[in-house]
């Protein structure tokens, strides 16, 4: 029974990227250390127009409020609503606090920079008015004490991360969706906005339902059974341009970038599956995935900032390398097939495969000598899965690894497609 103390608090549960009851432990807590819960969403204007370009495609921002409104059904179907504010969180959330009574703010933590910030000004904020911002860690497989060694010491090699932890840690168990939430109640939950809204320009149609994905908690969970499935045919449901040598593409990071999936559900789900239907490659390849989110993740969380200024291929950049070849490559215009089917297909669909996006970055890296970074911006622009950390530690480890890649006339494309089993263009 809850103490008349914890009867008397009001927590608002302010949701970023972890749109799901399933496996949600600051929700679970929230629920079960208050009175009533305030759940909050932000769609705040530097995430769709920043220093005069957009920073989230439209088939993103289209995920995003399916994701958005599916969580909303959600919390209406059990009496309650999300609240939807339109604007910068550290400018509204001292507000929401003493309007609706709030006693302490919960949330999860990020790991980048510009998301770090965000969370730095609202605890400024709330630290001024004398209310806690409690902070949960809800976007890895294993959290940071589960892992067999302290962050300092995480191995910086993948695989010597990988075969440790896999080894060493354990996986928890999945948190249970609440059957019951008690609401805070407000006379205006906020509408959800539309794609014209945010962007302040028309869309066509055709354009938001380009990637074939529909986002939310819902869609992602039967997206996961269907993968599961042992005549499953959803590997092979992707355009020819967008395929993948090793004939697997599960589609699952859409969902696990929106916190619609926990990473640990799906853990759980494969490895049900193996002991129901066996152990194959494709089922190897989703907890590679999984490991492989977590470790970009917990580099962040290792160095900081200062893990991507630690790649030395800045300096390398040729300075000579004209715009024009940047917007080549981003168009699928540089004149080597399998690039630019690559390049136009994550225009067309915000998706590509993984060897989609090691071979597409590579190109831009090491044979136009251009700037990975401000390709790692343009994927970030244009993927319908974009998390910060493994966007970003992906490019940073191709810009990277150039060790025994490159022939008498400089990068050897061709060596590199052969490394990674992907068929050279002629």
């Amino acid at each position: 029974m809850s103490s008349p103390l914890m009867k008397s608090k009001r927590i608002l549960v302010w949701f970023r990227n972890d749109l799901r009851l399933h496996d949600n432990e600051m929700l679970v807590e929230a629920i079960a250390k208050s009175e009533a819960i305030l759940p909050v969403y932000f769609f705040d204007p530097r995430q769709f127009d920043h220093a005069g370009f957009h920073k989230s495609s439209v088939l993103r921002t289209n995920f995003l409020l399916e994701s958005v409104a599916d969580l909303r059904s959600s919390f209406q179907q059990m009496g309650g609503d999300l609240l939807i504010i339109h604007g910068l969180p550290e400018d509204h959330i001292a507000g929401l606090v003493e309007q609706y009574g709030i006693t302490e703010v919960y949330h999860h933590r990020e790991v980048a920079p510009a998301e770090t910030r965000v969370s730095a000004n609202v605890e400024d904020r709330l630290w001024k008015i004398e209310v806690n911002l409690k902070h949960f860690i809800g976007h890895t497989l294993y959290n940071k004490e589960d892992l067999p060694f302290p962050i300092k010491d995480i191995p910086d090699v993948f695989t010597q991360f990988r075969k440790k932890t896999e080894r060493d840690a354990i996986v928890k168990a999945c948190f249970d969706a609440p059957t019951e939430i008690a609401f805070v109640p407000s006379e205006e939950w906020g509408q959800l906005p539309s794609i014209e809204e945010l962007y302040a320009i028309a869309v066509a149609e055709a354009n938001v339902l380009a990637s074939g994905l529909i986002g939310g908690e819902q869609e992602g969970l039967r997206h996961l059974s269907d993968l599961l499935r042992p005549d499953s045919n959803i590997y092979i449901k992707v355009s020819a341009r967008n395929s993948d040598p090793s004939g697997f593409i599960s589609q699952l990071s859409p969902w696990l970038s929106l916190g619609c999936l926990s990473p640990r559900m799906v853990y759980w789900r494969v490895k049900a599956a193996e002991e129901r239907f066996g152990n194959n490659t494709n089922f190897t390849n989703l907890i590679l995935g999984l490991f492989k989110r977590d470790y970009f993740r917990f580099m962040f969380k290792k160095h900081g900032a200062p893990y991507l200024e630690s790649t030395t291929l800045v300096l390398e950049a040729d300075d000579t390398v004209s715009n024009s070849s940047f917007e080549q490559w981003k168009a699928g215009e540089t004149g080597h097939a399998l690039v630019d089917g690559y390049m136009k297909s994550l225009a067309e669909t915000g998706y590509l495969s993984n060897y989609g996006r090691v071979l597409a970055a590579t190109f831009l890296v090491h044979v136009l000598k251009y700037d990975w970074m401000k390709g790692a911006a343009y994927f970030e622009e244009q993927l319908v899965d974009y998390t910060a950390a493994s966007n970003w530690g992906n490019w940073k480890c191709i810009a990277d690894s150039v060790s025994g890649l490159k022939s008498k006339n400089g990068f050897d494309v061709d060596k590199y497609l052969k490394i990674l089993n992907i068929p050279a263009v002629a």
